[in-house]
């Protein structure tokens, strides 16, 4: 069983982005817990090489469950983005000095993509484990959202049915920062929440993981 886990660099107003910390970190673990490999990638803040990376990797990879990561630095807790915009709308530049305004991700794709993440379970898993959480009904119109919004597309694609979906990580309090989560602990929520994935997937498919 493979899960992909991504997350992006640094951009302007963010010097270091936690989910490129929290991506970095559970990557120098090839196996988590209950035998699922762990496939992650730190996706360049670039509109079109983001596409790019992430069309690759599901293709070649062909991961039985998607989870991204992104940081919304004025959110004070861990969101579950519900829904994937089909719009790039932002003033904000990318890494290559990019902005897209009123740009539709896919030109013939649909206006919205939902999450097919268990998010009710995942922020109940989150609590239990002392970590605030709240499901999300907007993940914004820059490269987060459409992150999001590509991968539920090649997922739709190839019509395989699996668990993908985005979540938006407050900014830690690493540094100058004042926010209220550190690094360590955006650590355990990911990783919590990969538990319950690998756990869906474990009692779905079994020890032997899916059949292609």
């Amino acid at each position: 069983m493979k899960i992909l886990l991504t997350g992006f660099n640094s951009f302007e107003g963010v010097r270091m982005n936690p989910s490129e910390q929290v991506v970095r970190t559970l990557a120098e673990r090839s196996r988590i817990d209950i035998g699922a490999e762990l496939i992650t990638a730190v996706l360049p803040t670039e509109y079109l090489a983001a596409t790019r990376q992430i069309r690759k990797i599901i293709r070649s990879v062909r991961p039985d469950a998607i989870l991204c990561l992104g940081v919304a630095t004025k959110r004070e807790t861990i969101s579950l983005e519900r829904v994937a915009l089909n719009l790039d709308d932002d003033a904000t530049a990318d890494n290559v000095g990019l902005i897209r305004q009123g740009h539709k991700i896919v030109p013939n794709g649909p206006d919205v993509y939902w999450s097919t993440l268990p998010l009710a379970r995942l922020q109940e898993a989150l609590r239990k484990s002392r970590t605030k959480a709240s499901i999300s009904n907007h993940a914004g119109t820059f490269l987060c959202n459409h992150a999001f919004y590509i991968s539920r597309h090649e997922t739709a694609r190839s019509r395989r049915p699996i668990p993908c979906g985005f979540i938006h990580l407050p900014g830690s309090n690493r540094g100058k920062s004042k926010r209220k989560y550190s690094l360590d602990q955006l650590i355990h929520a990911v990783q919590c929440c990969l538990k319950v994935l690998q756990s869906d997937l474990l009692r779905k498919h079994g020890n032997t993981g899916p059949r292609r």
